[in-house]
């Protein structure tokens, strides 16, 4: 029977309204008193108003029985616009079937980071997900039917970027440790299965905290950038973090207004330093003078808080910072720091972000658990990362630079611009512990005799010293240090390739 136009109308929006509709009003007024968004309230917060454009709304699951019981297949994906630059999207539905991965919402999401990659701009996931939904994927018929797992893994051409709402296992968990940047909310779970599943295979009671929650990967793993309360946070937290990237790696990142008042602190900023160079700051102070008024967006700040990273903006452009943060373990850098350094270091090469080091350091941390952690491995692992890396590198030495770890935070012409504060001291070891070493003595069982020693094992330590044979290009004042670094990077700017490096870094393994 041929239906008419006001029919057809009438048809479509029944179909609409079904699969609009989710896991049904009982399962979402549950996540509303919980506080937490449904995947379609998450699109909304993320896109522009009016911009969403939704892909797949009638794909259901291929099983005949399940056909009306899911909705969008329980993945919501499509395109929008985020402060105006399009991206995509992959909203995992937790009221349909726990969001449980099918062939067909597969066939969605890589669509998605199809889509992405050849257009060149972000895919963003929402992950939460009970994992594979079975019984799909049992049997060969199941395991064939899936989508390449390893193609949508391969290079970092346009960002990726995730937040961890609830549970999220199988797929969710991987994209959310392959992201560019990955927001963690707290409550949520991330485990390759869940703790039913954990707790069967080890025969042992499985708290889901301790297998997967905020503190085991905001400070243990170190596999999630942020921590946030919310789910609203976490959104919001996903387009700060893509507003300091570019769409993908073969443009530039965009620059931003400078607001009023940015650096006005620089007069000052030696205060945040003490003097003495066993005396703990927090570097962070320091950075947020340096960088422009309220742009320091900081990244794993619960993981190896002895280094800072964190994405700034400086004189309006993207700047991605590594910085010694002696307020923790003195600031010696430790085997999670390497990892850590080597995360930025890979994200800032594939996306054409220039790199500042902020030096304040007693050297690599020693010991038997240091080397259990494998620090040779991971010390030589950065150097190999900071080898490859194309962007600009600039290095500011604020006031201690001691060890092979002098070459690992830009020293010994691997940064492209260097600069010393006139305070600042260099050596292939603190004087005081090589004082120790070489002469045998200790301020507490001979004073004197450490006294003499430090002076000689001092001596020719200074800024001057190393200006001296060129290995700083300039000594400032640490009151101009924002200026250096403005300038550096301009005249450093990649000027041939329009600020495009070489992302010879991009196909660096995914996780560390």
């Amino acid at each position: 029977m041929t239906m008419n136009r006001q029919e057809r109308i009438d048809v479509d929006a029944k179909k609409r309204e079904a699969a609009m509709a989710m896991g049904g009003p009982a399962k979402l007024a549950r996540r509303a008193e919980a506080g937490e968004l449904n995947a379609r309230e998450r699109i909304a917060h993320l896109f522009d108003e009016g911009t969403f454009r939704e892909m797949g709304l009638f794909a259901t699951s291929q099983v005949p029985a399940d056909k009306d019981s899911t909705p969008a297949d329980g993945k919501v994906t499509g395109t929008g616009r985020i402060d105006g630059r399009l991206a995509s999207a992959v909203a995992y539905d937790f009221t349909v079937k726990g969001a449980s991965s099918s062939p067909v919402s597969n066939r969605k999401m890589q669509h998605m980071k199809d889509l992405a990659l050849r257009s060149g701009f972000p895919v963003v996931y929402f992950s939460e997900s009970t994992g594979v939904r079975m019984p799909d994927i049992m049997g060969g018929a199941g395991m064939g039917s899936m989508s390449d797992k390893v193609r949508f893994l391969r290079g970092r051409e346009s960002p990726w970027v995730a937040a961890v709402f609830g549970f999220s296992f199988g797929s969710a968990a991987w994209h959310a440790v392959a992201s560019d940047f990955s927001v963690f909310r707290k409550g949520s779970v991330m485990a390759v299965s869940s703790p039913k599943l954990v707790s069967m295979a080890t025969a042992q009671q499985v708290d889901k905290e301790e297998l997967g929650g905020w503190r085991i990967h905001g400070a243990q793993t170190g596999l999630v950038d942020m921590v946030v309360d919310t789910d609203a946070e976490a959104v919001a937290a996903i387009r700060r973090f893509l507003s300091y990237l570019p769409s993908n790696n073969q443009v530039a990142p965009p620059t931003a207004e400078v607001p009023k008042s940015s650096g006005a602190g620089m007069v000052d900023i030696e205060s945040f330093v003490p003097e003495s160079p066993s005396q703990v700051y927090d570097m962070r102070k320091v950075l947020a003078q340096i960088a422009d008024k309220d742009s320091v967006f900081e990244l794993k700040s619960l993981y190896a808080k002895n280094l800072t990273t964190a994405l700034v903006r400086i004189g309006g452009k993207s700047v991605g910072v590594i910085a010694n943060n002696p307020m923790f373990k003195g600031g010696a850098i430790d085997a999670d720091a390497c990892d850590k350094a080597v995360n930025m270091l890979v994200m800032c090469d594939s996306y054409n972000i220039p790199l500042l080091f902020l030096v304040d350091q007693p050297g690599f941390l020693v010991g038997l658990e240091a080397e259990r952690q494998k620090i040779a491995g991971k010390v030589i692992n950065w150097m190999n990362a900071l080898s490859l890396v194309t962007v600009p590198k600039v290095t500011v030495m604020l006031r201690k630079n001691y060890g092979q770890a002098f070459v690992n935070m830009g020293g010994a012409e691997t940064a492209h611009a260097v600069a010393a504060w006139w305070t600042s001291q260099v050596s292939f070891m603190d004087p005081r512990s090589g004082t120790q070493i070489v002469y045998g003595v200790t301020p507490e069982s001979d004073p004197e005799a450490f006294e003499r020693g430090y002076t000689e094992m001092a001596r020719g330590t200074s800024a001057y010293d190393i200006a001296s044979v060129y290995g700083v290009h300039e000594v400032i004042d640490p009151a101009d240090t924002r200026d250096f670094i403005i300038d550096a990077l301009d005249v450093h700017h990649l000027g041939r390739t329009n600020g495009i490096g070489e992302h010879l870094l991009r196909h660096w393994p995914t996780s560390f």
